[in-house]
């Protein structure tokens, strides 16, 4: 099995955190959103995997510190790491198709900018299998539409009227990903646009058309890290997840004089906490000082010193010195407000 990783957007809606980090590297409960997004998926595959294939933008941003993390990324799950580069914003089906060479056989495709929560056996009898979520406003989603059969038979993007509740998540699982390969390619050679960008749902369709078999897989949790204050509620999300698996959170390097923590929290090494409560619903990262402050439902990077602070639905870059009176925030790396 195969993993390919599309992830050469800047991620403009979450500036200014993107603007020194790639979105997919931006931590939620203390781990980068791709390390979380490539482990769960492995985790439900339940098989090895063989390689690991990450599309990546400019290397003057995507640089060679996101490729050894992206490396250690997949051999810490026994897989080959192999980097391409996107050099054009041209689309998902462009993205997936800088990847050519690693697109053979068993493959799951996979954008970098959600995290999900699943259980589920794949059908592997099918050609496709997409993952879905059950949601509310069908509309301002791309969903799927079936036949009688549970079988994905269109792609339908925020339709006006009612097709169906579950939303297309971003996920795939293709039997052989070289079909998949061999329909965009047309869409490339045709010149087929759509939204003025190579779309993979046209080489979608064109399986479709073809005969092949879509069904679809229905996760428990989907979470989004698209804005500041999506991605703060995905990390308040995450952090009770963790909390409900047993999973270690605090880190035994953290000192405390004063300390009040309300869990769920995830605290990273090296932490000093002084004169401060934190929590509900924050995430800390290594090497932060927190002094006479009070936070909850915020995210906090690396490295960062925060003093005289009462914060909520906060998020917070890496190499931050914030002191000041103000609550709902978003400032991004090397800021200094004093």
């Amino acid at each position: 099995m195969k993993i390919i990783v599309p992830m050469a957007g800047r991620g403009s809606r979450l500036r200014p955190h993107t603007l020194t980090v790639p979105k997919p590297l931006i931590p939620v409960a203390g781990k980068p959103i791709v390390h979380r997004l490539v482990s769960d998926i492995a985790k439900v595959l339940g098989e090895p995997i063989e390689e690991i294939a990450f599309v990546l933008g400019d290397p003057a941003f995507f640089g060679d510190d996101v490729v050894e993390s992206l490396t250690e990324l997949a051999e810490g799950l026994g897989a080959k790491a192999s980097i391409y580069r996107q050099d054009q914003p041209l689309g998902t089906g462009h993205a997936i198709m800088c990847a050519k060479d690693s697109l053979s056989g068993p493959a799951v495709i996979a954008y970098a900018d959600t995290l999900i929560r699943a259980d589920f056996n794949l059908d592997k009898e099918a050609d496709s299998v997409i993952w879905v979520k059950q949601v509310d406003r069908p509309e301002a989603y791309g969903v799927v539409k079936l036949n009688d059969q549970k079988q994905i038979v269109e792609l339908v993007e925020k339709p006006k009227e009612f097709v169906s509740d579950l939303a297309v998540i971003g996920i795939y699982y293709f039997k052989d990903v070289a079909v998949l390969k061999d329909e965009l390619q047309y869409v490339l050679d045709n010149k087929i646009i759509n939204g003025g960008e190579y779309q993979i749902n046209d080489g979608i369709k064109r399986m479709m058309a073809d005969g092949k078999v879509f069904v679809t897989g229905q996760v428990d949790e989907w979470m989004d890290c698209g804005n500041k204050n999506v991605t703060v509620e995905t990390n308040t999300r995450m952090l009770g997840f963790l909390e409900k698996d047993g999973e270690k959170l605090i880190s035994d390097s953290v000192t405390q004089k004063n300390a009040t923590i309300i869990p769920p929290c995830y605290i990273g090494d090296g932490v000093v906490i002084k004169n401060a409560s934190i929590g509900p619903n924050v995430s800390i990262g290594d090497g932060c000082t927190v002094e006479d402050t009070a936070i909850k439902n915020s995210l906090v990077q690396t490295e960062t010193v925060i003093k005289n602070a009462t914060l909520d639905n906060a998020m917070i870059g890496n190499h931050v010195l914030y002191d000041g009176k103000y609550t709902t925030i978003s400032i991004g790396d090397y800021s200094i407000l004093e």
